[in-house]
């Protein structure tokens, strides 16, 4: 699988989407786990909602260690984007926070990281109307290809994500 990851990321999915204008663009992500539901918000108003997958482990509660395959729980930001990333271009939330490397620690755990709202691995995008069906990330969130290039467009780096169990 390694060899995957780094050959699909040098190929990476085409060209990202430009960013959409200012009025289009939310202020907020919020990530409802148990509902497996992804919303982009801009105040009130919800901009776009969608169907995700969550990591393998899910249902078991917020992230706690490197490997868990659990999908974090918590407030935590959009810090930067991959445009040539292994699935279909993704953002990185930026898991862990302090609290949640002082609680790794104190386990005597790594925390893990490099999560991300990401679509589907690339050369599998056909995937896209039965991925929602099962969880398959290893703690990431996972959209359709098509709907990545939405939320790509959608969400500036600085966007604050609010993951919910």
């Amino acid at each position: 699988m390694l060899g995957y990851h780094h050959g699909m990321a040098r190929i990476g999915s085409g060209p990202v989407p430009s960013m959409a204008s200012g009025e289009r663009q939310a202020d907020r992500i919020i990530v409802d786990k148990s509902d497996r539901r992804l919303e982009l918000r801009q105040g009130d108003a919800v901009l776009a909602t969608y169907r995700i997958s969550l990591g393998g482990a899910a249902d078991a509660g917020p992230k706690r260690r490197e490997g868990d395959q659990k999908t974090p729980e918590g407030v935590y930001a959009i810090d930067w984007r991959n445009p040539k990333s292994m699935a279909h271009i993704s953002l990185h939330i930026s898991y862990p926070n302090e609290a949640d490397r002082a609680a790794a620690e104190a386990a005597g755990h790594s925390p893990g990281g490099n999560i991300m709202i990401h679509g589907l691995p690339n050369g599998w995008g056909w995937l896209g109307p039965v991925h929602h069906l099962w969880d398959w990330t290893d703690g990431c969130i996972a959209v359709t290809n098509k709907e990545m290039q939405e939320i790509w467009s959608k969400v500036p780096n600085g966007t604050p994500i609010e993951i919910r169990s």
